[in-house]
């Protein structure tokens, strides 16, 4: 039987200490992580070694983390990747801007490293976990196919990152049915998100931005969540 590779998760993280302390409890976990502590490192060590996860401080030097995320995001090789941002700053616009740019998950300093281990396993344990027996679903002219982690409309490919692919296929599995912020925050994101429901909201936004044709079937229950309308008849 083969053996699995480790997780590969790559830190970016100027301050050495914080830096060191990751290192130590991501491999503790069983991780193999790498640590990077100027922006502009972190692409160039994308392209030689592609992480599993990536957790960004959003205070880098030479090139933050905000201008990383987008760069992951912009880059077809790279755009699933899971995002942590790591950062001091706790005001809401900061975490939406991050979530705005694609990051999948938002941590504020001071943090207990064992809380960052237990966000990277949640994430990457929602962007890997087994698939349904239907490894294909379909919407229309949209089709989702969950083992290839791939979404076409009409044939062309649509770029999303791995929390929007799990929050798309999470509503069309149900589908027709009303979905509350705080369910898809819990079953979606899998854990208490401390960044509140407008995260689902900001997801739920660029979703329809970037499958035009979701726009009006997504439809918004007011002051609850969400559903998916069924589609019309062919």
């Amino acid at each position: 039987m083969a053996v699995r590779p480790p997780t590969r998760i790559l830190v970016a993280e100027d301050d050495p200490d914080i830096g060191s302390l990751l290192e130590h409890y991501l491999k503790k976990a069983g991780f193999l992580p790498t640590i990077v502590t100027s922006g502009r490192d972190v692409m160039p060590q994308i392209k030689r070694d592609t992480p599993d996860l990536v957790v960004l401080d959003l205070m880098l030097p030479g090139l933050d983390g905000l201008q990383l995320c987008r760069a992951i995001r912009a880059d077809a090789a790279t755009a699933a990747i899971p995002i942590i941002m790591l950062t001091a700053k706790a005001e809401e616009s900061d975490r939406i801007v991050g979530l705005e740019l694609g990051a999948d998950d938002y941590i504020t300093k001071p943090f207990s490293p064992n809380e960052v281990v237990a966000r990277v396993r949640a994430l990457l344990r929602r962007a890997h976990r087994a698939a349904p027996a239907d490894h294909r679903l379909s919407y229309g002219a949209l089709t989702v196919d969950i083992d290839r982690h791939l979404v076409k409309v009409d044939g062309e490919e649509v770029k999303l990152t791995a929390k929007e692919f799990l929050l798309l296929q999470y509503l069309m599995q149900h589908r027709g049915r009303v979905l509350s912020r705080d369910l898809l925050l819990s079953d979606v994101w899998s854990y208490s998100y401390t960044g509140g429901t407008r995260t689902v909201d900001v997801h739920v936004r660029r979703l329809r931005e970037k499958v035009p044709m979701l726009a009006d079937a997504i439809v918004t229950v007011k002051q609850f969540g969400y559903k998916l309308l069924d589609p019309a008849p062919a």
